[in-house]
């Protein structure tokens, strides 16, 4: 049998962990039909299929399980001994991949993220955005970027924004048909513009005042899933939206939009990156943290 390669075997990898040739592809930096090739080159020398494949979905067969079970420690190995010697050049090089909100993503985008490429040209960065909470280790990625209370509790977070607040806000024109609310109770006399999140649930509004917390059902004609488009019909005048307060306060401070409640809106803790505990952490990865410390 022909030796087969580092590149056959993360390829391998990067199938099984995300279960998809198109999403193995990207993080390869190849086209899904190449990585399918590769794939099948790698079954056709070894004589075996490691891959079930239907049109909806891939995944390992039991001899595929039991030769990634034995080969992915190595790969591991290979990796750590490359990170190593890593660490001796003059600034770090390689790609690290990164699982966060978009939001969080606007937030640190030209303090963070532009100045790391500028400081390391060498470097690159794979952002995936999404909603949902996902298992960035059992999905390949160096970290996440999420608020602090949704950090698990196996992960070594990094503050890496003030601490934020939600804000009720509302048109000129809304507030022109509707007597400003007091409280969060004086809500069920208002439209409101629900939130849904990636889960399908829907977002329940929390209020606190002196140790007082509420937590409304709104009601509303419109319920949406875009940030974008929560704020456009806020500003149209369709109801009353609660969104982070940092994502509005340009539309705030122009006028778009008023504030209500918010005294009932405490701050609370910011965004932190986030990494797993117990893996070494590359270069590249240590480089961005320290920029977070730096900024933050």
């Amino acid at each position: 049998m022909q030796k087969m390669g580092l590149f056959e075997l993360n390829a391998m990898v990067a199938v099984s962990t995300h279960r998809s040739f198109r999403r193995a592809a990207d993080e390869l930096g190849m086209s899904p039909s190449a990585m399918s090739h590769a794939i099948a080159a790698l079954e056709q020398r070894m004589g075996v299929r490691l891959f079930n494949r239907t049109t909806r979905s891939v995944s390992l067969s039991e001899a595929g399980e039991q030769f990634l079970a034995r080969v992915r420690p190595a790969l591991h190995e290979i990796s750590a001994a490359m990170e190593a010697v890593n660490q001796f050049r003059d600034t770090p090089s390689g790609t690290l991949r990164i699982n966060a909100t978009e939001g969080s993503m606007l937030m640190i985008m030209s303090p963070v993220v532009v100045e790391f490429l500028k400081r390391y040209p060498d470097m690159r960065l794979d952002i995936v955005t999404d909603t949902a909470l996902v298992d960035i280790v059992a999905d390949g990625f160096d970290a996440g970027i999420r608020l602090a209370d949704s950090v698990p509790l196996d992960m070594i977070a990094v503050p890496c924004s003030p601490p934020l607040a939600f804000a009720v806000v509302g048109s000129p024109a809304y507030f022109a048909r509707h007597p400003k609310p007091e409280s969060p109770s004086d809500l069920a006399r208002h439209s409101c513009i629900r939130t849904r999140f990636a889960s399908g649930s829907i977002y329940r509004w929390e209020f606190e005042k002196h140790g007082q917390q509420q937590i409304i059902d709104v009601n509303g004609p419109l319920t949406l899933d875009s940030h974008q488009l929560i704020v456009e019909a806020a500003l149209q005048g369709v109801g009353l939206a609660c969104t982070s307060e940092y994502s509005i306060a340009r539309e705030i401070a122009d006028g778009q939009l008023i504030r209500v409640l918010q005294d009932w809106t405490p701050p609370y803790p910011g965004i932190c990156l986030y990494y797993p505990a117990n893996r070494h952490v590359p270069a590249g990865l240590r480089a961005f943290i320290d920029l977070i410390r730096e900024v933050y």
